[in-house]
């Protein structure tokens, strides 16, 4: 990648100053915390998928359709998708400019500043161990299923141990730890037996189909359930609003329900240090792997909605394997069930990936201790590593994470609203970078992204605004207590007013 003459390390100061993309780039070439470009174009997609085709489009998909949009799902998730591709472009200019680990805390960092890098840095480590933990809890179920028993759980005193997380999170751990083209290999793998699942489900499906269970394809609207008190979404706490199932209204509920089914396609920005060729890779990644999966969800949603009627999945308990059961093929449980649990295998991996990779790049910055940020000899950062799947192997062996789900989806939509303004912000401040990638109509398009993407997030219960804020300002105590005080930046602007170079 070639470069115009650098800029100075940082160009403001304080809380504010930024990082140059420059210095980024060349603090990537330090021996003691230098990662191996080992990826393609095709592991980053690889990576999007995994992380991206989950447990959603086994049990989500069903839900979504027998309780709130009826046929519509399908059309509900091209307009998630839509949305969701407002931010990939977003993220695919970023990390083609700014090929370094961390993601929207790179990107921030360049952009904003330190102390909103270090906002959204502390915003993706809740969201990337939470889904990860939450997600291994999930898994555990699935085993537990595939086995024919309950979760796996032992008791130790009056501690309930969920033994099946602890076993997934260690294996996964080990396996980041030895290098990520083998994580790679390991998430291509079980990503292919997840997608030939998918669509064996949709081939055999599809000759069960009958077209008068598409009609009405958007269902008249019926009354909803209104939550109420710090249940209910910040829209209706705000507005007063009742809420309602099927039409229009229903329609785009909905589409906010399945947007994150799609969640997780940013990681691989994580990953843009690792990445031989990132000007072309990254973008290639991002965009081609939010492609595949929008197309797999749509064709299983067609397919669901057309094997049984849409009444027939309301409930809380519909899945994939209920269209199949009403069919008279029961055995088709087992087939998705090992299906999910591959799915899930490569979703935790990717998400351990990127809350390792995030915490890497705070690490080396200085607002994580620094200790933790050197790579062993296959290239990755084993302490942070360890650490990491410590950590979240014993959020999922111990908590239930029940509604604490939601919080990975603020975390994350946070992350979309700060990338789309920054690569405005990025436009103006230094229109002499090289771009492997532009977005289109600046600033219209980042604008979209914005609006669909606080839209989202004012549909959120209250109580999840309350736990996200609550978060927030403990990281702004540790912020102010430890991170700014051994920021690597700001030694150098200190060093830099007393003459010393």
């Amino acid at each position: 990648m070639v470069l115009p003459d650098p800029k100075p390390a940082s160009s403001r100061s304080g809380l504010f100053r930024t990082k140059s993309v420059e210095q980024s780039i060349v603090e990537t070439d330090e021996p003691e915390t230098k990662l191996r470009k080992d990826l393609t174009a095709w592991d980053l997609t690889v990576f999007g998928v995994a992380v991206v085709i989950g447990a959603g489009i086994f049990t989500l998909t069903a839900r979504t359709a027998g309780n709130v949009a009826g046929p519509s799902v399908s059309l509900a998730f091209v307009i998630a998708a839509a949305a969701c591709a407002l931010a990939a472009l977003c993220y695919a200019e970023f990390a083609s400019t700014v090929p370094v680990a961390g993601s929207a805390y790179t990107f921030s960092y360049a952009t904003f500043g330190e102390f909103i890098a270090w906002i959204i840095g502390w915003d993706l480590i809740l969201e990337f161990a939470l889904a990860a933990s939450v997600v291994a809890k999930g898994w555990s179920l699935y085993l537990g299923e595939v086995l024919g028993s309950s979760s796996p759980i032992v008791s130790i005193g009056p501690i309930d141990v969920d033994w099946g997380a602890v076993l997934v999170i260690s294996a996964i751990t080990v396996v980041l730890a030895t290098g990520t083209k083998l994580s790679s290999r390991v998430s291509a793998v079980i990503t292919a037996i997840k997608v030939a699942v998918v669509l064996f489900v949709v081939v055999l499906g599809a000759f069960f189909i009958k077209s008068e269970n598409y009609s009405p394809y958007i269902p008249p609207a019926a009354s909803g359930k209104t939550e109420e008190g710090l249940s209910q979404s910040l829209f209706s706490y705000l507005t007063g609003a009742g809420g309602s199932d099927f039409g229009w209204y229903g329609l785009l509920a909905a589409a906010s329900l399945v947007f994150f089914a799609f969640i997780g396609f940013d990681v691989v920005a994580t990953t843009a240090e690792e990445t031989k060729d990132p000007q072309r890779a990254l973008p290639r990644g991002i965009l081609g792997s939010l492609a595949i999966v929008t197309v797999l969800y749509v064709a299983v949603t067609l397919v669901l909605t057309g094997m049984v009627n849409y009444t027939e999945l309301a409930g809380n308990d519909s899945t994939l394997a209920t269209a199949f059961a009403l069919n008279g093929m029961d055995w088709a449980k087992n087939l998705i069930s090992v299906g999910a649990l591959a799915g899930l295998t490569t979703v935790i991996m990717v998400m351990l990936l990127g809350q390792t990779r995030v915490l890497f790049a705070m690490s080396r910055d200085g607002l994580m201790p620094r200790g933790l940020a050197p790579t062993g000899k296959h290239g990755t950062p084993v302490r942070i590593t360890v650490l990491v799947g410590s950590v979240v192997a014993v959020l999922a062996a111990v908590f239930p994470i029940g509604t604490l789900e939601e919080m990975v989806n603020i975390g994350t939509l946070f992350a979309f609203v700060l990338v789309s303004i920054g690569v405005v912000v990025l436009r103006r401040t230094r229109p002499d970078l090289p771009r492997g990638f532009r977005v289109p109509l600046v600033p219209w398009l980042p604008i979209l992204s914005v609006l669909a993407c606080v839209w989202l997030m004012i549909n959120l219960s209250v109580e999840t605004w309350f736990r996200f804020l609550a978060w927030m300002a403990i990281g702004v105590a540790i912020y102010f207590v430890y991170s700014r005080r051994h920021s690597l930046l700001g030694a150098r602007e200190r060093a830099a007013a007393r003459g010393d170079g």
